[in-house]
């Protein structure tokens, strides 16, 4: 497709800036990069179009073998790599080296039936570290030591987890809460579960203490509507999960954030992008993107009679928006789009919540979800970049911010399950894009299920650069490590100071004698 010439007018707000102080030196402090969710380093210089091809790794981390998949995006800042672990560990490695700064073992902190593994991606603010993990904890940490100054559990359901990545301002940490009742929470699979009570909600917690400052529900409080057809007490409504990371427009005070699907019942602020005010958590407007959508994992049971509330009216959808948004101004005017697991990019106007424009660049795969806009998208300052999932094949995209015309499109390479390491596992291995988008001048980042990360050229899409996880590596903690496919739960790539740090050993799972990895790469 041509490429289409993009407005001068158009220009990220916030640019090259953490949420908590302004940081254009490079670091990558964040899971958004900054408070405006852009995924891209604007400071890099040393990694051009011209020699990305160059990369070469420079050192892996390999984590103990877990059943956990590795998840945690990297932050990079002061010359430290901070990330955790499915080994219950959080680690700073030297970004350059890999040699150890610290480590903290968080499975005694508040110990209970779950593992304390970091389910996100840390955001590093005034010599602090924090970040959540699948137990609903929220983990505040000394920069320069690891020592834990507090650990706060934002949710006490329990199958609350925390994979929205926090995000810190004006002193206040923001996080999202949403939970594993969606699947089945029921250990010994009886169905005997009496689901479902989990609601969702955005927090705001004072940063130096971990104090509760305000909290938006997105659904009512779930009340027992009668039973399921084992006899288990049925509740309704519930949901709506927060899995996205927030962003914030410090100019207005607003909190942008997108909600999952209804559980049970059909009500709330479920599959809806929110403006909240960042003091009070006030909504400021709300649009809600599906008005149905009632789905969790039972719903993709061969038997789902009676167990899946959405069936009949057609709303088992799971059409949530799990990404975080992206602000920015065009012809002065700033708003904020959004990607949906329906494979539709919204965007709207970021003081009133009007709809600007819609485009629809995935499949529609209702029950799953599985072929929109996962995790998140990036953002230069001229061309928004985005990725879909299953939606043969997963495909980049480089779309026009003003208006949502298409650029350039690159259709997943065809030869992903057939080439690497990926080729001795047919059965695993699939085109589709998993995680968040991540950019650089001129450079475009996006890994695979099929275990690669590759490098786009910003201005035609054309791949630049390959690299293929599924191999063993040496590692310089000495445990045997081996990738798998790229992270998209905790994040995507981390592009800071000429270097690019990708997490690999996600789902889909590929055989693994050893642990998953972290691995960095230079020129």
């Amino acid at each position: 497709m041509a490429l289409v010439a993009v407005a001068s007018a158009v220009a990220l707000l916030g640019a090259g800036a953490t949420a908590a102080s302004p940081r254009r030196d490079g670091d990558w402090a964040t899971w958004q990069k900054d408070a405006a969710g852009s995924r891209h380093n604007a400071a890099e210089w040393r990694i051009t179009p011209h020699n990305v091809k160059n990369l070469k790794l420079k050192w892996a981390f390999a984590y103990q073998k877990s059943e956990s998949p590795v998840r945690s995006q990297p932050a990079i800042v002061d010359g430290v790599a901070y990330f955790g672990g499915p080994d219950g560990k959080f680690y700073a490695r030297d970004a350059r080296t890999g040699a150890q700064r610290w480590t903290t073992d968080l499975s005694g902190i508040a110990p209970g039936p779950r593992a304390a593994v970091p389910w996100d991606g840390p955001a590093v603010a005034d010599g602090r570290v924090y970040f959540g993990d699948v137990r609903g904890y929220l983990y505040s940490l000394d920069q320069r030591t690891g020592r834990v100054v507090w650990a706060k559990q934002v949710d006490a359901h329990p199958a609350a987890t925390v994979t929205s990545s926090p995000i810190v301002h004006d002193g206040k940490v923001y996080v999202g809460t949403s939970s594993g009742e969606n699947a089945d929470p029921d250990p010994d699979h009886s169905r005997a579960y009496p689901c479902c009570t989990f609601r969702g909600h955005v927090d705001a917690l004072d940063a130096r203490t971990g104090e509760l400052v305000w909290r938006h529900y997105t659904v009512p409080e779930p009340k027992p509507v009668g039973t399921w057809p084992s006899g288990a007490t049925r509740y309704e409504p519930s949901g709506a999960g927060v899995w996205s990371s927030p962003t914030i427009d410090p100019r207005t005070g607003t909190l942008y954030v997108g909600t999952g699907q209804n559980y049970t019942g059909s009500a709330g602020d479920f599959d809806t992008l929110l403006a909240l005010d960042v003091r009070s958590g006030a909504v400021k407007w709300r649009n809600q993107v599906t008005k149905a959508d009632t789905w969790r994992g039972l719903c993709n049971d061969p038997s789902p009679q009676g167990w899946c509330p959405g069936l009949a009216d057609g709303s088992a959808l799971d059409y949530d928006i799990g990404a975080t948004p992206n602000l920015f101004t065009v012809n002065g005017r700033t708003l904020v789009g959004v990607g949906q697991k329906v494979g539709v990019y919204h965007v709207f106007d970021a003081t009133t919540g009007e709809v600007v424009w819609r485009r629809q660049l995935g499949v529609p795969l209702p029950s799953g979800g599985i072929s929109g806009i996962q995790w998140g998208t990036s953002f230069d300052g001229r061309r928004l970049y985005i990725a879909t999932y299953f939606a043969g094949p997963g495909t980049l995209f480089a779309v026009d911010p003003g208006t949502g015309a298409v650029l350039w499109e690159t259709p997943h390479p065809a030869d992903g399950c057939t080439t690497g390491g990926a080729a001795d596992h047919p059965d695993v291995c699939t085109l589709a894009h998993g995680p968040a988008v991540s950019s650089s001048p001129g450079v475009v980042y996006e890994g695979s299920n099929d275990g690669k990360l590759r490098a786009y050229s910003a201005h035609t899409g054309r791949v630049l650069w390959t690299f293929d996880t599924v191999r063993d590596f040496a590692t310089v903690n000495g445990l045997p490590g081996r990738g798998g496919a790229i992270s998209g739960g905790g994040g995507g790539a981390v592009i800071s100071h000429g270097m690019v740090y990708v997490q690999a050993g996600y789902w889909p799972t590929y055989p693994n004698p050893g642990g998953s990895v972290l691995l960095a790469f230079g020129l």
